[in-house]
């Protein structure tokens, strides 16, 4: 089921007259890769994050080869975006010129049946990207697997949300050097200028990705706590939450992109009075608290935000708001409204 991209130009045409800019709210994104900085590559899983990411490749020059559980989603891809769609792992290898390379955007419970899927149809000097919320310590025996057939393997840290076609992903690559350079030209057009870094041996992307959310996590919890005060305080009922995410932009110590997200929020609901109070967890706050506790290293700040959560589901509080309000904001996740348990 190979559907090549229905595009203005002739197929191929991308490929030969060069990228084109995408236009964003922040301005032109940067033009993809050269034509010989083109790559071909394959897309696994067209989520939230997935479909985005395919969606930047695409846009930045390269040809992607897209699957997906459900077909439909690789077909409208391939149409809209320019490109193919593989209806099969097989027929992915066979779209896919060696030496190939193939990213996994998939949830943490579908990587390693897909994993064992490439391993019997890729061929030595393959290169397999697992870019989902893997835990760190299952990339060692899943790259183990794959170099036994001479596939290399890289485990990619992803952070930019659904605000990643526009804004560009925040890439957290471990692996080999090797394999690191031949993913760079699809690297350059995911992240913004600066946005990318081999930080290490294998597992180690997944574990500074793990990291990340654990700060990430304090971050939204003193936000959080910070409103919260504000609304117990004397003056409350003259506070505009808006208007002081805004003013905290402007040369604060304490200005971040969560902020202003923040004040989205609070200019779509003033008062939040249309989220609920539940806060959920992805995991990877919950491995780096357990990291801190098998390595007898004090987090208390990272450790309490997530024990917050838990105690979020058991009440309404107004900072509960402000973190699932923030979760929404960031990364698409569901909200309950009030009174939903």
């Amino acid at each position: 089921m190979a559907v090549a991209a229905r595009r203005r130009r002739e197929p191929g045409a991308l490929l030969r007259a060069g990228p084109w800019p995408t236009m964003t709210r922040q301005g032109w994104l940067p033009p993809g890769p050269r034509k010989e900085r083109a790559m071909q590559i394959g897309m696994i899983g067209l989520g939230r994050m997935g479909l985005n990411m395919a969606r930047r490749l695409a846009r930045g020059g390269h040809q992607v080869v897209a699957h997906n559980r459900t077909p439909q989603k690789a077909l409208d891809f391939a149409v809209r975006e320019g490109g193919l769609a593989a209806g099969s792992l097989d027929e992915l290898a066979a779209l896919l010129r060696p030496p190939r390379v193939v990213w996994l955007m998939l949830p943490a419970e579908a990587v390693d049946q897909a994993i064992a899927g490439l391993a019997a149809v890729l061929e030595p000097g393959d290169l397999v990207v697992e870019g989902g919320n893997s835990h760190y310590k299952l990339d060692g025996p899943r790259a183990a697997l794959l170099a036994a057939r001479g596939v290399d393997y890289l485990d990619a840290g992803v952070s930019g949300g659904v605000w990643g076609l526009e804004e560009g992903y925040c890439l957290m690559v471990g692996g080999s050097a090797e394999g690191f350079a031949r993913l760079t030209p699809a690297l350059e057009s995911l992240a913004p200028a600066g946005g990318y870094l081999r930080v290490g041996p294998v597992g180690s992307g997944h574990f500074v990705k793990m990291i990340h959310n654990g700060v990430e996590y304090g971050m939204m919890q003193a936000y959080a706590e910070g409103f919260e005060l504000m609304k117990a305080g004397p003056f409350a009922a003259e506070c505009d939450f808006r208007a002081i995410c805004e003013l905290w932009q402007r040369g604060s110590v304490v200005r971040s992109w969560l902020l202003e997200l923040l004040g989205r929020a609070f200019a779509a609901d003033p008062r939040l009075e249309e989220v609920g109070g539940w806060v959920d967890d992805s995991g990877e706050g919950r491995w780096t608290v357990e990291l801190a506790v098998e390595t007898a290293t004090n987090a208390p700040v990272l450790t309490l935000a997530l024990m917050n959560r838990f105690r979020s589901r058991q009440s309404e509080a107004f900072g509960d708001k402000v973190l699932a309000a923030l979760r929404e904001q960031f990364g698409g996740h569901a909200v309950k409204r009030p009174g939903q348990g």
